[in-house]
């Protein structure tokens, strides 16, 4: 019979490493700082005429579809556009940084990106010296390559700069101390552990994909937020540049947006990816269990070594539940998004389009054209599985390996190189994918034709088919971000897979080239949204105005 006693000391005798004990100390200094009574002005908007703003944003989001992290940074780079290009062009004065800058911050504050009566005064000359870097960037490619800039690619370079510059804007304006102790700690535990084969041609580029790709999966950062960490990656004053260093900046921007753009499209991209976003998941648990009492859970280390354990498992399931409510969210907001952007655009096609080719018009295919998204959605949506015990269960031993010295991982991560393939074979299977392409969307159109559609109403259907199946992908992406165990294979998944992913990869195709051709934010952005914020702005002005002559009388 076993001694209990010495079942107990060996349950206790885990030692917390130094990188997770700093992790608790951030947790417990940020949970337990002083309010403080930081009298300095702050930056004020009136929360009446701000409503206004607020409903416009949600519009405006509801009918460009992005996720919700990337809403305050896609303003911001919205903002600093129209006042640059748009209301900087018409105006006769030269564009002044410092009244940019507190455009930008009362314009986030109206819409809800920013807390009102919160923000310091003093951050608008922090965002105004950032501003004042990127217009001198962009006067010197414009000087540089004045030339070049009439070619067909006229403003891809100026564009990337304005999604650059809000991406830092929107760095300063709050990253917490929190997410970036555990990116500290992801950083160092992945490139410790990850191993690339030996004479890997990338080898030279592990580190800088390993250092984004932590922030595009757990902050999840877009490609320009990205962009901008490797612009000061390869720009290592940008901080504070000279006018020379902007000037070399801006008279080689061709080759440094290349360079971005090929550590972005990086071969190691895909094949870290899984790792990653395993570790991802360990460290936002973590998180989550620390922050709910940092003191109590590192007390139970030696108390209770059961209570670790239990504690992730709750915040799992915790974690289930809400990807569950973010996933019906998601499905909602895509709803809402092509049906306004693709579905009344389609309807109103179809009409017409059948009358002109002499096709009679079925008042059933077009009712199932516009039913038809949200019906497949909402399906797709219902039937999504969430993760259960045994990825809660991998989910332990991943936050265990990184708490505690004793469960450390031991063998290194081996990131193997892509099977190549002779060109006989990628022919094959191209063939192949193609036929499977055809066989799927044949399969469809005949039983479409099998129901009375005509030709018109079937390449809407299909059109909505593509385009819906590229989004179940994206709205369930939420959910399987918490899935750490690999998925059961069966025969089933597998036939799916092999029909309807060609479909997806029509969806994504779709997407992004339909995705410049989204006539509302087209109105919304330069028709309506300069003369509404002008409209907002005076608005203000004449309640400030009104509020004083009533203080006079007073």
């Amino acid at each position: 019979m076993s001694n209990p006693t010495l079942k107990r000391k060996s349950e206790t005798v885990l030692t917390v490493s130094p990188k997770a004990k700093e992790l608790f100390r951030v947790i417990y200094r940020e949970q337990n700082k002083p309010a403080g009574q930081d009298e300095s002005p702050k930056i004020r908007v009136s929360e009446l005429i701000s409503k206004m703003a607020f409903y416009y944003e949600k519009i405006r989001n509801s009918v460009d579809y992005k996720e919700e992290n990337l809403h305050r940074k896609n303003a911001i780079e919205r903002i600093f556009k129209r006042q640059v290009v748009i209301e900087g062009s018409l105006s006769i004065n030269e564009i002044e940084p410092i009244e940019v800058a507190r455009n930008i911050l009362v314009e986030l504050i109206r819409g809800g990106y920013l807390p009102n009566n919160s923000v310091p005064e003093e951050k608008v000359d922090q965002v105004a010296k950032v501003i004042v870097k990127y217009l001198k960037l962009r006067k010197s490619i414009i000087t540089h390559h004045r030339g070049w800039l009439m070619n067909s690619k006229k403003n891809e370079h100026l564009n990337w700069i304005f999604g650059i510059a809000a991406s830092e804007l929107e760095e300063i304006l709050g990253r917490g101390k929190v997410d970036r102790a555990i990116m500290e700690h992801m950083y160092e535990v992945l490139k410790d552990n990850i191993q690339l084969p030996q004479n890997a041609v990338n080898a030279k580029d592990k580190d800088i994909q390993i250092y984004i790709s932590i922030y595009r999966n757990y902050l999840k950062f877009d490609d320009e937020m990205l962009g901008q960490i490797l612009f000061n990656y390869y720009n290592a004053s940008w901080k504070n540049p000279t006018d020379e260093e902007i000037n070399k900046i801006g008279l080689n921007i061709i080759a440094l947006h290349q360079a971005i753009v090929d550590q972005l499209n990086h071969p190691l991209k895909n094949k870290l990816l899984k790792v990653v976003k395993q570790y991802t998941v360990y460290f936002t648990v973590l998180k989550d269990v620390v922050e709910e009492d940092p003191v109590a859970t590192y007390e139970d280390f030696a108390k209770d070594p059961k209570a670790f354990p239990r504690r992730i498992k709750q915040v799992c399931e915790r974690r289930y539940g809400l990807a569950k409510k973010k996933l019906w969210r998601a499905a909602f907001r895509s709803i809402i998004y092509i049906f306004l952007t693709k579905s009344v655009f389609a309807v109103l096609l179809e009409v017409p389009a059948s009358a002109f080719f002499n096709q009679q018009i079925s008042l059933f295919s077009l009712a199932i054209n516009i039913t038809f998204p949200a019906t497949l959605l909402f399906v797709i949506v219902l039937f999504t599985k969430l993760p259960g015990d045994a990825n809660s269960a991998k989910i332990v031993e991943g936050v265990n390996e990184l708490v505690f010295k004793e469960k450390a991982r031991t063998e290194p991560i081996v990131i193997r190189e892509a099977t190549k393939r002779s060109g006989a074979m990628n022919f094959i299977f191209k063939s192949l994918y193609t036929i499977t392409m055809l066989v799927s969307f044949s399969f469809v159109i005949w039983t479409l034709l099998k129901i009375n559609f005509n030709w018109v109403s079937i390449i809407i259907f299909l059109f909505f088919l593509a385009f819906v199946s590229f989004f179940s992908i994206r709205i369930r992406r939420g959910a399987s971000e918490l899935v750490v165990t690999e998925s059961k294979e069966s025969i089933i998944i597998f036939l799916l897979d092999f029909f309807y992913i060609p479909i997806v990869q029509v969806g994504k195709w779709l997407s992004e080239k339909f995705s410049h051709l989204n006539v509302f934010v087209f109105v919304l952005d330069f028709i309506i949204e300069a003369p509404f914020k002008i409209f907002i702005q005076f608005s203000e002005e004449w309640a400030k105005y009104v509020k004083e002559r009533k203080d006079d009388i007073v």
